[in-house]
């Protein structure tokens, strides 16, 4: 899952508004923004298997030090602990782990049986991703909706707020499109570092909110 991931990260200003777009984000996208480093480093192993899933040719071999539960639930504490350290919101720390963990669960929906409890534990997975359709609606609607959700949470102060706002949502569809629908990687090394490149998306969310406000709820 992709969208659905950054979706939660979106919907999750409504409540925890202190935060940036970029915090929320980042956490969400967390495991899988730190993976492609334990890829390279030859800690985790993914390989690429035409037809393993309908959705993706990825074979998530081994992962337990970014995306078994275990992990998750320490990742998660480390970030919303660092940011309770700095920022002083105990709200927004504990929004900020549960979106880390949110990962573990958005993922045991979508992959086959490789997502891990713990390292050397039992492996989750309903397989969402056998079918095309459904994965194309669950993330719709998961994106869409945390879309929605902080468009209502903020407003534009200005047209970059606006412009640059609508334009992270495209250029993110047209990505997932070209995944879903494109080849396969060439490599499990361009797997790595088009991961990194995700990170690129974290700067641009907080430029986002720089031209945003909040809209007080009643």
């Amino acid at each position: 899952m992709f969208l659905g991931h950054i979706g939660a990260g979106m919907a999750a200003k409504r409540v925890a508004p202190r935060p940036a777009l970029g915090t929320l984000v980042m956490a969400a996208q967390w495991v899988d923004g730190i993976w492609p480093l334990f890829m390279l480093l030859g800690l985790e192993e993914v390989r690429i298997l035409p037809g393993h899933t309908a959705v993706t040719p990825l074979e998530f071999v081994s992962y337990p030090y970014t995306h078994s539960l275990l992990a998750g639930i320490g990742w998660g504490a480390l970030l919303g602990g660092a940011y309770l350290a700095k920022r002083g919101d105990r709200r927004g720390a504990i929004w900020i782990a549960a979106l880390v963990l949110s990962h573990w669960v958005l993922d045991v929906i979508s992959h086959a049986p490789d997502v891990p409890t713990w390292p050397g534990g039992p492996k989750l997975g309903l397989g969402l991703w056998n079918s095309v359709p459904a994965t194309l609606v669950v993330e719709a609607v998961l994106f869409a909706g945390g879309a929605w959700i902080y468009s209502t949470a903020t407003s534009a102060r200005d047209a970059i707020g606006r412009w640059a706002w609508w334009t992270f949502i495209a250029v993110l569809v047209v990505i997932y499109v070209a995944s879903v629908f494109g080849p396969p990687p060439p490599s499990e090394s361009a797997i790595a570092w088009a991961g990194l490149a995700g990170w690129l998306f974290v700067p641009w969310a907080y430029w986002i909110e720089r031209h945003r406000s909040r809209v007080e709820q009643r």
